[in-house]
């Protein structure tokens, strides 16, 4: 049976998010509307919003979603800003978010 991959990113929200901490609703909202999943090998889709890193090729990997959703946190960003996110994830799950 196929994961509910919208279910699974609900859960982590609350599960991995919410209870640890995270309150800024812009970064909660961002974190429920941007698809994990979209960003992994397909082989991985059923562990896309599991708590902690996935590997994403080229030895590299895609960061947990709690350490995602705290640097965004902290960087209380507002709108106007320019941010320059190094790494390989430029092309991936963080910066949409």
């Amino acid at each position: 049976m196929a994961m509910d991959l919208t279910e699974a990113r609900e859960r982590m929200v609350v599960e991995q998010l919410e209870r640890r901490g995270i309150k800024d609703a812009r970064v909660l909202a961002a974190m429920r509307s941007v698809a994990r999943d979209r960003f992994i090998p397909p082989e991985f889709a059923d562990h896309a919003y599991d708590d902690g890193p996935l590997p994403i090729g080229s030895s590299q990997t895609i960061s947990q979603p709690y350490m995602v959703a705290l640097m965004s946190e902290v960087a209380a960003l507002t709108g106007g800003e320019r941010v320059l996110e190094v790494g390989y994830q430029l092309r991936g799950w963080v910066r949409p978010l």
